[in-house]
């Protein structure tokens, strides 16, 4: 096998990326353009109303076949992807890994980081899809709700198992059954996006903060708490709170969730509902204890060591950025090869090392470990079996659900 690395990734190394994602060239990263309630996509032009409801399904089957597969003839992939989600060289001039794929294979990828928004980038796609048209893109990365609704309208093609043995074999238990693609027919995960509780032990007087009734109840922490304004997130972390399961509530479960952080919000408990600009208080203090998430954590403790974060006894919720080949792609086998590439353990563990959220794919332990062993035993990157058994997935809404929850949820934090 090719070897993956052009360069040793040292501490030293990773450490000037984090800071460099958070300073500078990162400073907008994209998990606060995936996570910003859609206000990215409203900047560019409203395309944040664009939704399924109206949209025909193209047909579960139908989104291509082999025939329609141009992958022996033109060795190459056409890869969109999120800002900052790629590893690359020291000098940024290079993306190892795909350089890596491309001299083992032959294929060589067109890669591009055009996706800035979930909404923004269904409504650039939505209209060649709905007409049955090649997008130009063979290989997509969009969060487990998206893929959810884009697998419903029959807009993804369904994968080819025999060119996906590393996948198939180490994709890690809790991203196996998705209940939005069971058996994982359609998509499999790029990465896993934890939602925890984080702290700043020095403004919280050397305490604990493990629990959403401490967040939303603790006098202490009175005009000091911060909340996500990506529903699924907040409600999901309150509904495991009240001993709910977020893969199985009600509408009265919801309505109850609303209710009571509705009450922390009237009586001035709750500071706001922030996207991840909830990094620069929680590093000074100003929010002494909030709803996080784990990658964002990960790149403050780097250079604050006051920043802690814990693991709530009732449970976490974790969603998932995931790989779709879209309908009428013409180089479907070449995404399959791409996408199975990213689940051999020394290609993920290279991969996790650069962007610090969970990776999906097992026995990458000892992998990551030749690159930093400090990364290597981070639950927020490899969850230990104990940290993964308390992983709750939010589940899949019809669009009714969705439009009714959204339109409460946004009443709540006022957008």
């Amino acid at each position: 096998m090719e070897s993956y690395e052009t360069e040793r990734l040292t501490p030293a190394r990773l450490a000037a990326m984090r800071r460099s994602l958070s300073n500078g060239r990162g400073a907008l990263t994209r998990r606060s353009l995936l996570r910003a309630s859609g206000m990215g996509a409203l900047a560019l032009g409203g395309t944040a109303t664009l939704g399924a409801c109206g949209i025909p399904p193209a047909g579960r089957a139908e989104g291509g076949t082999a025939s329609d597969d141009h992958s022996a003839k033109e060795k190459v992939v056409n890869f969109s992807n999120w800002t900052e989600y790629m590893d690359v060289s020291e000098d940024e001039k290079s993306r190892p890994t795909l350089e890596a794929f491309t001299k083992r294979t032959g294929i060589r990828v067109k890669y591009t980081e055009d996706i800035n928004d979930n909404v923004e980038f269904f409504g650039k796609v939505k209209p060649q899809l709905a007409a049955g048209q090649d997008t130009g893109r063979d290989l997509i990365c969009v969060t487990d709700w998206l893929a959810a609704r884009m697998i419903r309208l029959g807009w993804v093609q369904k994968l080819d198992a025999s060119n996906l043995p590393h996948a198939f074999a180490n994709t890690s238990a809790q991203f196996r059954t998705p209940d939005w693609d069971p058996g994982r027919a359609y998509s499999y995960p790029w990465t896993g996006i934890p939602t925890v509780i984080a702290y700043n032990v020095k403004a919280t007087g050397g305490r604990k903060v493990d629990s959403v009734t401490q967040l939303l109840d603790d006098p202490k922490l009175k005009g000091r708490v911060s909340f996500l304004s990506e529903m699924r997130d907040t409600i999901g972390m309150t509904l495991l709170d009240q001993g709910k399961d977020p893969g199985k509530f009600t509408d009265a479960d919801f309505d109850e969730a609303i209710g009571r952080l509705q009450k922390a919000v009237d009586k001035k408990q709750i500071r706001r509902f922030t996207g991840n600009d909830y990094t620069a208080d929680l590093s000074k203090g100003d929010i002494a204890a909030c709803v996080a998430w784990a990658g964002d954590i990960i790149q403050l403790q780097a250079d604050n060591p006051d920043i802690k974060f814990a693991i709530p006894a009732a449970g976490y919720i974790t969603s998932s950025d995931n790989l779709l080949v879209p309908a009428h792609a013409r180089h479907k086998a070449n995404a399959e090869k791409l996408m199975d590439y990213y689940f051999e353990p020394p290609v993920a563990a290279r991969l996790a090392a650069y962007i610090n959220y969970v990776c999906p794919v097992d026995g990458v332990r000892g992998e990551l470990a030749k690159i930093d062993p400090e990364m290597a035993s981070n639950t927020l990157i490899l969850p230990d079996r104990e940290m993964a058994a308390k992983s709750r997935s939010f589940r899949s809404l019809s669009t009714k659900e969705e439009t009714a929850y959204e339109e409460k949820f946004a009443k709540l934090i006022g957008a």
